[in-house]
């Protein structure tokens, strides 16, 4: 399929290339069952014998292209309405009836906050435009009203409240938060570019709209993307002031799989500039070695990793309820366990060469040896929990009683 998309150098235009690149040269397989075999990327810098070219060859267009901060009110009507009755003209001279993608704005409902909004005129004026254009050719038109886009790439100090937020917070530039009750309707940049690669093989969502609330119905009018977050501005605040404490802290905030945290992260981090991007750990050295943390959960544990010297002897302790794992990656080490009371000892011969998780059990006390003359021995390590200094369950006692 030859995909045309327009505004393809804007901040979504640039991440759906980005993934139909990935489907077009074979990185992203089975992906909602859409091919690609074009891509006809067409921005400002673009000519009009190209749009000609592109809108005659074209088995399906994504229309991104639109003016969100014009220097005068009037330019919202001229980049957004004038544009898209130039592409549908220019299709129609071409007699191409392909499907037709229209990128438009909650602001189009002109209700609420948006009532009496330019932009949200300029794009209503273009849905009608294409619905028309829908009736008149035959061909398939998807028009979708984005909610508050987030995600990498996007231009902070633009049009993007949670773009400006990640970029100052990760380069410790202030923010201004004028009231931390406002609630915005998130959209994701992966959770739309999903959607857009789905109704390019057929499957996308339909809805309508009760004011500014999207309601999913399968004849509805419009297109919408099926995830979404209501979130205010001073939780957004407060989960990237956790992101930024991280490096120091090596607390990882809760990120469930498809939660807005987990989203947000991925995009502060996408900002981050590179003094930022490597941060030092503490390392713990002394003659054996070092032990150095890693990462902290406020629910699982943490992970560190111990390097021992060769011939060296480390742990020596046991613990009440503190579990650990510990996975050697390189050297060759023995790791042994006996439980408290007894003489009983369990051995475990562990290499780099082949590696797994041995478990250090509760009750027990274990120590893990360096059986290389040369080498350093590294271990992985995680325990069920964070260590507490206050509270450290740990009680020496060598595993062979001598």
């Amino acid at each position: 399929m030859k995909v045309l998309v327009t505004g393809a150098k804007g901040f979504v235009g640039k991440n759906l290339v980005a993934q139909l690149r990935n489907i077009r040269d074979g990185k992203a397989r089975n992906y909602h069952g859409a091919s690609v075999s074009d891509i006809f990327e067409y921005d400002l810098d673009s000519t009009s014998e190209q749009l000609e070219d592109y809108c005659s060859k074209a088995d399906f267009v994504f229309n991104l292209a639109g003016v969100n901060r014009p220097e005068n009110q009037a330019d919202f009507m001229k980049g957004n309405f004038g544009f898209a009755s130039a592409l549908l003209e220019t299709l129609g001279r071409h007699r191409n009836a392909c499907p037709v993608m229209l990128s438009s704005s909650i602001q189009a409902t002109l209700q609420g906050r948006y009532a009496g909004s330019e932009y949200g005129k300029s794009k209503l004026a273009g849905e009608e435009l294409f619905f028309d254009y829908a009736r008149q050719s035959g061909a398939k038109v998807l028009v979708y009203r984005f909610p508050n886009l987030f995600g990498k790439w996007c231009r902070p100090n633009y049009n993007s409240a949670v773009a400006t937020f990640c970029n100052n917070v990760a380069c410790d530039l202030p923010i201004k938060v004028n009231d931390r009750s406002t609630e915005l309707e998130l959209l994701y940049i992966d959770d739309l570019v999903d959607e857009m690669i789905a109704a390019l093989a057929g499957g996308e969502h339909h809805c309508e709209f009760d004011g500014v609330r999207t309601v999913f119905r399968a004849d509805g009018r419009y297109c919408a993307v099926p995830v979404s977050y209501a979130e205010t501005l001073g939780d957004i605040v407060d989960l990237l002031e956790k992101f930024r404490a991280q490096p120091s802290s090596l607390v990882m905030p809760e990120i469930p799989g498809g939660s807005f945290a987990k989203k947000l992260y991925s995009t502060y981090l996408s900002y981050l500039p590179k003094s930022k991007v490597a941060f030092p750990l503490k390392m713990n050295s002394d003659s054996r070695g070092s032990f150095t943390e890693l990462l902290k959960t406020s629910g699982c544990g943490q992970f560190s990793v111990n390097v021992s010297k060769p011939g060296i002897t480390k742990g020596e302790h046991w613990h009440n309820s503190k579990w650990e794992l510990f996975i050697v990656v390189s050297g060759h080490g023995l790791i042994r366990e006996r439980k408290i009371g007894t003489g009983e000892i369990m051995e475990f011969e562990v290499s780099g060469e082949k590696i797994e998780a041995v478990q250090m059990l509760p009750g027990y006390t274990h120590d893990i040896i360096n059986l290389s003359s040369s080498d350093n021995l590294v271990t992985m390590m995680w325990a069920n929990e964070a260590f507490d200094p206050s509270q450290p369950d740990t009680y020496a006692e060598p595993v062979e009683n001598k």
